[in-house]
């Protein structure tokens, strides 16, 4: 079966819309966050537990990282990250871009690809398209993304406009080479490109045009909540998707918070990911259905109410603010555990609440009430 995207509802007061992305390892309803296993893991959260708590239909997974280790010989052996991981619904694997460019000091960007210097042992790669677009296919990925370059903000316009002609170059050489390429587990993989451009509105409307002409069942929008104001970033979401086919899915990558998620959604965006919801709740950041929790502080030493109520998962539901803030200050592992498990099952049930408000026409009311209790501290 062809990876395909099946749109169903669209808002009639956004753009905000919902779908079906059809898989060999199941239906992805949009939108939707994909949570994110750097190297085939989320730190303290099992597959199935991730699977039967989080209810995550999708995980991304990370090019450079699983490149290094534990490798591809490894990853081919097992049969794939699917195996590999007992992880039996879809995988996103980025192309490695985005660490190549947060690694400049230790690479060079030529017309080849990315020659890098790992961060490990300081072994010498070359990344390039092609080889980027094999890695993928060996890993074992449902979408597997174009190897591009994501430009630091702010630069000029002449690094953005040769910046975002090299990815397009790169994008060719992608697509030429996967589609001759072996399918090396036997089920449909999707190549998905990436529109890059900066905030520069002619350099996102050309890129997006660009990637428009080739067919893909999802697009992608990158370079994007790399340090720019959040209004920069929805004025070039919203200009892209103008020009993006209406009946593909459409990927915000490296983003993000849950008011960017929903102010997104509601310019016509599908897909997101994030590392925020797993990082910050290692810190003890939480977020909640009426705001944002910071657990170590003073005040939930003795709350003994549900972590959030609202938030159908376990974790949040049976375990308290004290208990979880004493096993913070105690530095207990299973505090992060608890902590991810809320935080990732809820950016899911955001999602999914999204998708409801949308097909019964209520979305921009419920937006507005959610993005405000998201700028909340408590």
């Amino acid at each position: 079966m062809a990876i395909t995207f099946t749109k169903k509802v669209t808002d009639s007061q956004t753009e905000a819309r919902t779908g079906i992305l059809h898989t060999d390892h199941g239906e992805i309803h949009t939108p939707i966050f994909m949570p994110v296993g750097t190297g085939a893991s989320i730190k303290g959260v099992s597959s199935l537990e991730l699977e039967s708590i989080v209810h995550a239909e999708i995980m991304l997974s990370n090019t450079y990282h699983l490149f290094l280790r534990p490798g591809t010989d490894v990853l081919s052996a097992a049969g794939g990250i699917h195996k590999f991981m007992q992880w039996h619904h879809p995988v996103l694997t980025d192309s490695g871009g985005y660490q190549v460019y947060s690694l400049s000091k230790l690479r060079k960007i030529k017309e080849e690809g990315v020659a890098f210097s790992s961060h490990i042992d300081g072994s010498k790669h070359l990344f390039t398209p092609e080889n980027v677009v094999e890695t993928q296919l060996k890993i074992g990925a449902d979408f597997i993304m174009a190897f591009d370059e994501c430009p630091p903000y702010p630069c000029e316009y002449k690094y953005a406009l040769t910046s975002m002609q090299l990815t397009h170059r790169w994008w060719q050489r992608c697509y030429d080479y996967f589609n001759t390429a072996k399918r090396p587990y036997g089920y449909d993989v999707a190549l998905i490109p990436i529109c890059q451009g900066s905030v520069y509105k002619d350099l996102r409307t050309a890129s997006a045009q660009y990637i428009a002409s080739f067919e893909s069942p999802v697009y992608a929008i990158g370079g994007l909540s790399v340090g720019e104001k959040n209004d920069d970033m929805y004025e070039m979401i919203s200009l892209v998707n103008q020009h993006l086919p209406p009946n593909r899915a459409r990927y915000l990558m490296g983003v993000g918070t849950p008011e960017n998620i929903l102010r997104s959604i509601e310019l016509g965006v599908d897909m997101f990911d994030c590392v925020l919801p797993s990082r910050n709740a290692r810190h003890g950041l939480l977020y909640t259905t009426q705001g944002i929790i910071n657990i170590k502080n003073a005040k939930w030493k003795d709350d003994f109410s549900p972590i959030d109520i609202e938030t159908p998962c376990y974790a949040s539901q049976e375990y308290t603010k004290a208990y979880l803030r004493h096993l913070f200050v105690c530095g207990e592992l299973l505090g992060c555990q608890i902590a991810t498990l809320h935080n990732l099952s809820f950016f899911l049930w955001l999602v999914r609440a999204a998708r409801i408000q949308i097909k019964n026409g209520t979305f921009l009311g419920w937006k507005n009430k959610m993005v405000e209790k998201m700028q909340r501290r408590l």
